[in-house]
């Protein structure tokens, strides 16, 4: 990742530290941005009467903000980098910077990805069944099915989606996947999304009907990894930074439906439940929570409620109870799975294992609208 080729907006944002005259500022920036903190850090102090404080713990979205604490520390602005503004309250004077990069890949290494994309998604279109009936084994197979469980498609079109420091390419990319003969759609999605074709790690509403697979502008596999699991569609992934194109496997996504297959499985005689609140702003869903410890008192079964700014297996499984639902953040239970000693569902996943949901849906991925 070339740091230099990233623009942080430090001269608007030195503009507005100077029009204001303030004395304190802070930097919240993502893991994979802080190797630039303390160089911004300097620019910004030379070039303006503010001291600068750098909220270094993780920061893992625009969910993730530090307003109170830095309000209490004195801090008149908080600059957040690399995510857009969603619909929470910040509390207090706040920039959001989506730190754009200027990398513009070549389209050619991902067609054939593509083209094998149109083709399944061709075929799922006219081989939709009505729903049947199932047993209770096929309707557990079909829950471990990646593709073709949601709603029926009403056509093929390509989603056109990407992260925040690269949806300015998508206008140019739409038009050039166009050309070379595809129906594209940069879908719009809800409320906690700033911006059209904009994907985060909980929420993937700009879904449609009409979108038969999907096209990703970014790196890594976290966001990838959510729209299949949502969606059920195949997805082919174009990386700005290296030009590199691959697919997010359905052989991995079937393998991260088994293991939750396994931890729904293992949860069959839990009597007791730890209910997992996020205090972190754009992640505490109490009303869900309580709605969650509800549901296991009907089946009698006990839940007790555990709010945590930070979720870590250290910071829970000495609890003596047999299982966690959590309401935080919806990637903390897919993602981290395997560092917990004791199973750690999503709310859905736990509908199933009680039998308010059945199998036959196929997998729900858990959203924060």
């Amino acid at each position: 990742m070339d740091l230099d080729r990233h623009d942080f907006e430090l001269t608007e944002l030195m503009e507005r530290i100077r029009s204001s005259d303030h004395r304190l500022i802070a930097l919240q920036l993502p893991e994979g941005l802080k190797i630039q903190a303390l160089e911004m850090m300097d620019e910004i102090e030379t070039e303006t009467s503010a001291k600068v404080v750098l909220a270094a713990d993780p920061c893992y979205g625009a969910c993730d903000l530090v307003h109170d604490k830095m309000k209490m520390m004195g801090v008149e602005l908080v600059a957040h980098m690399g995510h857009s503004q969603m619909n929470i309250e910040s509390g207090m004077p706040t920039q959001f910077i989506d730190v754009t990069y200027d990398g513009d890949p070549e389209l050619t290494p991902v067609i054939p990805f593509l083209e094998n994309h149109r083709a399944m998604a061709k075929k799922r279109l006219l081989d939709q069944e009505k729903p049947v009936e199932l047993s209770t084994e096929d309707a557990q197979e079909k829950f471990l099915d990646a593709v073709g469980r949601l709603s029926p498609l009403t056509d093929t079109k390509l989603g056109l989606v990407g992260s925040i420091q690269h949806l300015h390419l998508l206008p140019d990319f739409h038009d050039r996947l166009e050309k070379a003969g595809y129906d594209v759609t940069i879908p719009l999605g809800g409320a906690r999304l700033s911006f059209p074709g904009q994907v985060l790690g909980c929420n993937y509403s700009g879904d449609q009907d009409d979108i038969g697979h999907y096209l990703f502008l970014g790196s890594g596999d976290f966001h990838p990894i959510g729209l299949v699991l949502h969606t059920g569609k195949p997805l082919a992934m174009l990386d700005p930074y290296s030009g590199d194109a691959k697919e997010m496997s359905l052989e991995r996504i079937e393998r991260i439906l088994r293991q939750r297959f396994g931890l729904i499985m293992a949860c069959d005689n839990a009597q007791s439940f730890g209910i997992l609140i996020g205090e972190k702003p754009g992640q505490m869903r109490r009303t869900l929570a309580l709605r969650m410890k509800r549901m296991l008192e009907k089946h009698g079964k006990k839940g007790y409620l555990l709010a945590l700014e930070h979720i870590g297996p250290e910071l829970i499984d000495f609890y003596p109870v047999d299982a966690f639902v959590n309401t935080a953040c919806p990637r903390i239970a897919i993602d981290d799975a395997v560092r917990y000693r004791k199973p750690l569902l999503t709310p859905f996943e736990l509908e199933v294992a009680l039998g308010e949901k059945q199998w036959e849906l196929g997998y729900q991925f858990d959203e924060i609208p």
